[in-house]
């Protein structure tokens, strides 16, 4: 069944005491809940929007502002606004492997690797990874995709002398996660979370606005007594949630 013209939308949007901009985003969300717009389709344009609603460009971009930042939608810089998939979820309490994450929501996993590399260990990550500065660690840089949109950014470096082989991996095919736990298999993690707004490359690869606010996963693991990872996790607040349960 095609999915009706938004002109002829504006009948439901009543003429109620509500801002405009309210009822902009009560119209969008209505569409969604019904499943004339599923996650993925394509949401008008603001220009589109304003031709055939009515509204000043204000108005509109407003409502589709206020929709991303509630993880409604998800705005592709020079693509579009699409309506987002439910957010994925990680627990905030344990160490796992996103390509099995996204498995088991039944969506499918990718990613690109951006860099892989040798470097020497500055202060920062000599302190990190409990060695001395200008050590050898290996700095990888990849944005994982789940059905196609960026959800992660991994900025991991790891110690060369834990992970000799880390360099000549193919993490398109296997994740530094998987490939670490059968070398150094995971005894222990420390995980610190900050919400951060990314800076213009991570906005670039994550397809997202300047300004939009991220989550920040600051990862180590150990293997034994030795850390073996010091890792950057980002993802876009609008597509990703942690949660956790504990008891006392």
């Amino acid at each position: 069944m095609p999915t009706p013209p938004v002109s002829a939308l504006v009948a439901h949007m009543g003429e109620g005491p509500a801002p405009l901009y309210a009822r902009v985003k009560q119209m969008i969300i209505q569409q969604i809940e019904n499943g004339s717009w599923p996650p993925h389709h394509r949401v008008p344009s603001e220009s589109e929007l304003v031709s055939e609603l009515g509204f000043s460009r204000m108005t509109i971009n407003r409502a589709l502002r206020e929709l991303t930042a509630e993880g409604l939608l998800v705005r592709m810089q020079g693509v579009g606004t699409f309506v987002a998939e439910p957010k994925s979820r990680s627990a905030l309490f344990e160490v796992n492997n996103i390509a099995d994450e996204i498995a088991g929501r039944g969506h499918q996993h990718s990613c690109q690797v951006i860099k892989l590399a040798e470097e020497a260990a500055g202060s920062e990550r000599a302190l990190a990874l409990d060695m001395r500065e200008g050590q050898r660690v290996f700095h990888s840089l990849i944005v994982h995709y789940e059905n196609g949109v960026p959800v992660q950014i991994e900025d991991r470096y790891v110690n060369a002398a834990i992970a000799p082989e880390y360099l000549k991996q193919d993490f398109t095919r296997q994740t530094p996660y998987a490939y670490l736990s059968q070398v150094a298999p995971l005894t222990e993690g420390e995980h610190v979370v900050e919400a951060i707004l990314a800076e213009p490359e991570e906005c670039r690869l994550l397809q997202i606005e300047r300004g939009e606010p991220c989550l920040l996963i600051r990862r180590r693991t150990w293997s034994g007594r030795q850390p073996v990872t010091a890792a950057r996790l980002i993802h876009p607040g609008s597509r990703h949630r942690l949660e956790g349960r504990f008891s006392k």
